[in-house]
């Protein structure tokens, strides 16, 4: 049942495995990298006590042993601090160029650990192995690792691609509902960036995803990881197509700063308001027609997830301040934002021609709302 997409870059080409029981194949599947006999892990304080000891028995069928580094749950860990205990604990394992250091976690420690194995002797090799949907489908493939800075989210960081990804998607039963949606705000963006047909059936099987449907949960997943493999694999460091990888996120990296990135607005629910608005600007600058951003709300709504700027509770910055906060979005190029707009479902492109007024009247009728 497991799926395999292949990232085809070169000399850093790696597989990505997609499907149920892949923690407890751990040891079969990441042995052949390995030149001693031993890898160390770094997880947080929810999903080790969950999928730990599964992956060290997985491990130790191949004869695996494992170290153990475990960080606080939590966007807070995509610090200088974090960063810092990490790539010190590695150095005190005594980590080679040749050994693997396993990300066993979320997109936080995922982004985290690759950074620090990017940095730690000038680049060690990792293994991504993701356990929320939003890392499965999103940061764990393509190479970019980071931590966030007091300006805004990953603004440090570098590319270093893994050398394995394993998606179990067992461990996505262990999420609150909110957190598989919150993944599958990234999945949907797949089928609005590129692929109208991916979204028709995410339109009749999304329901059946989040419910729990095995087979549903694997395309969706494998899908989507195709789709940014293929990107990826044109666009590496984001000189071009990748940014199309962004869309829905200048909107909502302004509104996880406007929400002081807690769980007001978890980041793919910000990436499902951000579509929302970048498909209702596209039909206000005339380049799709409106039912598109209406059968976006749609199907949004059907799956009961935030979809305008009133679902998120609290209070919120008005127009100017909100494009104010876009400004520090890494996608800004020569002083000027970049958005990915659509010219329909499965047509986006990424432009820089963008009225500064349409921008803030889209967000001005968006807080009206409120």
């Amino acid at each position: 049942m497991t799926e395999i997409v292949h990232v085809a870059l070169g000399s850093r080409a790696y597989d990505v495995h997609v499907g149920p029981g892949l923690l407890g194949q751990s040891g079969r599947l990441i042995a052949p990298l390995l030149r001693r006999p031993r890898v160390v892990v770094v997880t947080d304080d929810n999903v080790g006590p969950l999928h730990l000891e599964t992956l060290r028995n997985g491990l130790a069928q191949n004869g695996v042993k494992l170290e153990s580094l475990e960080l606080p749950a939590g966007e807070a860990t995509k610090s200088w601090p974090h960063l810092e205990r990490t790539v010190e604990w590695l150095l005190d394992q005594k980590v080679e160029r040749n050994d693997i250091v396993i990300a066993l976690g979320g997109g936080v420690i995922g982004d985290l650990v690759g950074f620090a194995a990017a940095v730690l002797r000038r680049g060690v090799r990792f293994v991504q192995i993701p356990t929320s949907l939003l890392a499965q489908v999103d940061s764990s493939v393509g190479g970019k690792t980071g931590i966030n800075a007091p300006h805004g989210k990953n603004l440090i960081g570098a590319f270093h691609q893994p050398s394995l990804v394993l998606a179990d998607t067992d461990v996505l039963a262990s999420l609150s509902r909110r957190d598989f949606l919150t993944g599958y705000g990234e999945v949907v963006k797949y089928g609005l960036l590129g692929d109208a047909s991916f979204f028709q059936w995410l339109e009749v099987n999304g329901s059946r995803a989040a419910d729990g449907d095995m087979a549903a949960r694997i395309k969706a997943v494998k899908r989507s990881v195709e789709m940014k493999a293929e990107i990826v694999v044109r666009d590496e460091t984001e000189q071009g197509d990748r940014a199309l990888l962004n869309l829905g996120h200048t909107f909502c990296h302004a509104l996880e700063a406007a929400t002081g990135y807690s769980d007001r607005l978890l980041h793919g629910e910000g990436v499902a308001i951000g579509c929302t608005l970048a498909f209702e600007l596209s039909a206000r600058l005339g380049l799709c027609s409106q039912e598109d951003p209406s059968r976006v709300r749609a199907h949004l709504r059907d799956m009961n997830m935030k979809v305008d700027l009133s679902d998120i509770e609290g209070e919120l910055p008005d127009e100017e301040a909100l494009v104010a906060l876009m400004g520090q979005d890494k996608k800004v190029l020569d002083g000027q934002l970049r958005f990915v707009l659509a010219r329909g479902i499965g047509d986006a492109f990424v432009t820089s021609d963008v009225p500064r007024e349409a921008v803030t009247g889209v967000l001005r009728d968006a807080l009206a709302g409120r």
